[in-house]
């Protein structure tokens, strides 16, 4: 199920929210521009940049999913690693928790940790145990509370009757339930998730969508931070989503408030085969706008029309007089691609953010 304005959501936050457990105020990071050997003997004390993250401001509640959505290069990874005290931010502020990520490093590591999604950070030939028990050491945690912790996280991620099997026997959804058990070793209050299904196939990423969503949103109460680009995600786990593009937020709220923001309403209306010419004169003559259907062959067009109640209904009621045979008559919605697509192009050139 890829359409907004179809998929479940979780229920919107209202007014009385708790403090956000992250705050990303006027966020900006540079790296600076690789030269070749000629350009730096040229100019040696020349210093070009690349602007990252250009003034991201955003606010995560408690137990809240946040998705972030973008391209390839629009900074979430940058974004998450600033966050996990990987990277120095070069202006604005961010606290987790009310701990700044400058001058708390070390607290904010404490309730934060990034869920690597890299298989090979497994220790293969050791049995998931022995992976967590590494972990457990570098967080301090030896014998019997190491112990009982690790147990604990094997239990929540589904890995307890597999717990003394080498991970080179786990499958890609195991290792994935694994990787994110380490995580949650040192008890975090806010998880980074950087496409957690990338390596999955369909039944195993939604396996995992739906442990994400039981197990850490439901009983562990983790406020999870979501990078991706798959609109099951999205629309399954997150209640807000934020897009993205050239490191500025665009825009951020529900997946079903920016759709009625960003989109159209369309109606997807098939005939016979032979019937579509006639259908799009019909139309055409009423002057209703037309758009190719998402599949490019059936034999179907979808109109543009006003989101206003009854339009559907009218138009419906238009063709059956007008001799039209409809086969169907949907209510299409607008993909994930879509989306992103139209808030780049209606905020992109403003960088407006609406946090």
């Amino acid at each position: 199920m890829t359409a907004l304005d179809i998929a479940p959501l979780p229920t919107t936050r209202e007014a009385a929210t708790p403090e956000p457990t992250v705050v990303v105020e006027a966020l900006d990071k540079r790296f600076p521009l690789r030269r070749g050997l000629r350009e730096s003997l040229r100019r040696p004390f020349e210093r070009e940049a690349i602007q990252v993250l250009r003034g991201v401001s955003l606010g995560v509640h408690p137990g809240e999913f946040f998705g972030l959505l973008g391209p390839n290069g629009a900074g979430k990874t940058t974004l998450f690693k600033t966050l996990a005290t990987l990277l120095l931010p070069d202006g604005g502020r961010v606290t987790v928790h009310g701990h700044d990520i400058v001058r708390d490093a070390a607290r904010v590591r404490e309730i934060l940790a990034p869920v690597s999604t890299d298989e090979r950070s497994l220790w293969w030939r050791a049995s998931a145990r022995e992976n967590l028990a590494l972990y457990a050491t570098l967080h301090r945690l030896r014998g019997t509370a190491a112990r009982a912790r690790i147990d604990e996280t094997l239990e929540v991620v589904g890995l307890a009757d597999v717990g003394r099997r080498p991970v080179a026997g786990f499958s890609s959804g195991m290792k994935q339930r694994l990787l994110i058990a380490r995580a949650l070793v040192a008890r975090p209050r806010v998880l980074l998730l950087d496409e957690p299904t990338r390596s999955l196939d369909p039944l195993s990423a939604r396996d995992l969508r739906r442990f994400l969503s039981e197990e850490l949103a439901t009983r562990q109460r983790c406020t999870v931070l979501l990078a991706t680009h798959n609109a099951e995600e999205a629309l399954e786990l997150c209640h807000r989503v934020g897009v993205l593009h050239r490191g500025r937020l665009l825009a951020s709220g529900s997946a079903r408030a920016l759709a009625e923001e960003f989109g159209d309403e369309r109606i997807r209306i098939s005939v016979a085969a032979g019937a579509v010419d006639g259908l799009v004169a019909f139309l055409r003559d009423r002057g209703y706008s037309m758009a190719p259907p998402a599949s490019g062959h059936s034999p179907a067009v979808e109109v543009v029309v006003p989101r206003e109640a009854g339009i559907a209904s009218d138009l419906l009621a238009s063709l059956v007089r007008g001799g039209v045979a409809v086969e169907q008559f949907e209510r299409v919605g607008l993909s994930l691609a879509d989306l992103l697509e139209r808030v780049v192009r209606a905020r992109g050139e403003e960088g407006v953010a609406d946090a």
